[in-house]
């Protein structure tokens, strides 16, 4: 009896250990009865999804898999809660990794330049859609899907549901990545200041035209000086018109390719990215993959009269209208410092930080009130001077599913079907009001998001409007993102500490991007490393052979302020609603 008792307990032991007993459709109806609502599935849609998963994850019961993506409430929600559910649900065990985003970035370079499978799976952004249908050790979903992966492959997925599956798609046309998350850079705003009448009355009587929404960059200028240097105060408190950051180091860089330049009005007309000239001031011309140059020499904008505008009015800004210090913080200090209720606006605010800035006062956030309600909005972002219709007008950083082909088939698959759970119609209604980063039509365009609106301060009906569009990623013009965009925070930090002008930081960016995409296009030329599709660089011209020329970088305008122009939230609002 006690050699048995002891069996018994030794047994019981080594089920302790291998985790939560696995129960299939049982837990997958507990989870959704207790986690995944709302949804726009029904219980019925949704347990027939969850049969699927159920059934898919068979062959793979018992495994272990790593995956790593950056910290941002979403995918820590993934990483507490969506993991225990697929391991309930499917027996397979996900280790979800969080780190910064540089990190996540540097381990994705370390996998595909060394071949060794660090990570099972990425949630990686699409700024890096260039490089990986370049490279091509990143799998191609399309053909993945379609092929290897057939069996693995949910068939509620619905990839046209994704609103962001055009900036994963690469210049072969084929899906490289799977979005997972996705927000924009948007402007903000304190509505409650802007409507009170005598801040109102005061504005009109200083500018001549009312006080509202900014539609140019000379109006937002126009209302940073107003609140900084004119109202300074507001209920006691020191407020200022501006907020941004300038601490030197890698997500200034990422403030600036995140589309800061795009929004001055650098780049060529199209969408998602301009064509010939993109965002970065780097060229390709149109139905081409070989990019031919960043400095105007060669036909690009990167040191351009646009380029260099924009990041002088960054300059001038940060130091004029923010409040003190803004120029020592970095991306993660400056976007919730706003909670504390000091800054009128900012220009350029991610969305990823909705979040934060619903919370309730009694989490110290000065931007709501007693009942939560937003006293804040959000709109798009104004255009500086040279900006013209078809222009991108911002950023939207799609942080999206990537696999690469240095992971072994089984784990790659195992991966691929947590991928898939943690963005599927059954799941991502709830998870979308955790993180507040939308990726599916469906989802915003839910009943529960209706309701949820007014709390959300214009997140919602930005995401219903024909006007998101304009709010890309990083695009295919860009070969390298890795190895470029660790030039741009070097450069424009030497601004912020006053060593280079505007110009003479651009100049040199330019310059050291020309030199990198050089290299490139001897490796691609020498062993086909960007699969025929690396660099091609144009010949250096005179610059005014390029500038102001149609398919180049605009000239310099005589008058960088034009006339201030603005719009009311409710007059926006409403456009959008009529389309």
């Amino acid at each position: 009896m006690k050699r048995e008792m002891m069996a018994a307990a030794a047994a019981a032991a080594l089920l302790a250990l291998s985790g939560p007993a696995f129960a299939g459709m049982e837990e997958a109806e507990k989870w959704i009865d207790n986690e995944f609502q709302p949804s726009v599935l029904s219980k019925e849609e949704q347990m027939k999804e969850m049969e699927w998963f159920v059934n898919a994850a068979e062959p793979f019961r018992g495994m272990e898999i790593n995956v790593l993506s950056e910290t941002i409430p979403t995918h820590t929600y993934e990483s507490e809660t969506l993991t225990k559910a697929f391991e309930e649900i499917t027996g397979i065990k996900v280790n979800h990794q969080l780190l910064g985003e540089g990190e996540v970035v540097q381990a994705v370079q370390t996998q595909m330049q060394t071949n060794r499978n660090l990570y099972d799976a990425y949630i990686n952004d699409s700024d890096l859609i260039g490089t990986h249908s370049r490279l091509q050790s990143a799998v191609n979903l399309t053909d993945w899907m379609e092929g290897e992966a057939k069996d693995v492959t949910n068939p509620m997925l619905d990839i046209e549901d994704f609103i962001g599956i055009s900036f994963t798609t690469g210049p072969d046309g084929k899906i490289w990545q799977l979005p997972d998350q996705q927000f924009a850079n948007l402007y903000w705003y304190r509505k409650d200041w802007f409507d009170r009448p005598e801040i109102r009355e005061k504005f009109k009587a200083k500018y001549g035209y009312d006080l509202g929404v900014p539609v140019n960059w000379s109006a937002y200028e126009d209302i940073a000086e107003f609140f900084t240097n004119d109202i300074k105060e507001i209920d006691g408190v020191r407020i200022y018109g501006h907020m941004d950051y300038g601490k030197r180091a890698p997500d200034l860089g990422w403030r600036m390719t995140d589309a800061w330049l795009s929004m001055a009005g650098s780049t060529s007309p199209g969408l998602p990215n301009g064509r010939p000239i993109d965002e970065w001031g780097i060229r390709m011309e149109e139905g081409s993959c070989n990019p031919s140059g960043a400095s105007v020499s060669r036909g690009g904008g990167t040191n351009a009269p646009a380029s260099v505008y924009a990041i002088a009015k960054w300059d001038e800004w940060l130091r004029k209208y923010a409040p003190p210090g803004a120029a020592d913080y970095d991306f993660y200090q400056s976007l919730p410092a706003l909670s504390q209720g000091n800054v009128a606006q900012q220009i350029f605010w991610y969305t990823a930080f909705t979040a934060n800035m619903v919370a309730p006062k009694s989490e110290g956030n000065n931007t709501v009130d007693d009942d939560g309600t937003p006293l804040w909005r959000m709109a798009p972002s104004p255009h500086g001077p040279y900006w013209k219709e078809g222009m991108k007008l911002g950023y939207q950083d799609t942080g999206s599913w990537t696999l690469f082909k240095s992971t072994p088939v089984d784990r790659r698959k195992a991966a691929w079907l947590y991928a898939q759970f943690v963005v599927s119609k059954t799941v991502d209604t709830k998870k979308s009001h955790v993180g507040l980063t939308i990726i599916r039509d469906s989802t915003i365009n839910g009943e529960s998001f209706t309701e949820r609106a007014p709390k959300l301060g214009g997140l919602v009906e930005f995401y219903r409007s024909p006007d998101r569009v304009a709010w890309t990623p990083t695009g295919i013009n860009v070969p390298d993102y890795p190895k470029l965009a660790q030039l741009w925070w070097q450069q424009i930090g030497d601004v912020n500490s006053g060593a280079f002008t505007p110009q003479e930081a651009m100049d040199r960016l330019a310059g050291e991007m020309d030199q990198i995409m050089a290299r490139m296009q001897a490796a691609d030329e020498a062993n086909d490393t960007y699969g025929g599709c690396g660099p091609r660089l144009n010949e250096p011209k005179d610059p005014s052979e390029w500038l102001g020329k149609p398919d180049g970088p605009a000239a310099k305008l005589d008058n960088e302020k034009p006339q201030g122009e603005t719009i009311s939230y409710e007059e926006l609002t409403a456009r959008w609603a009529a389309q």
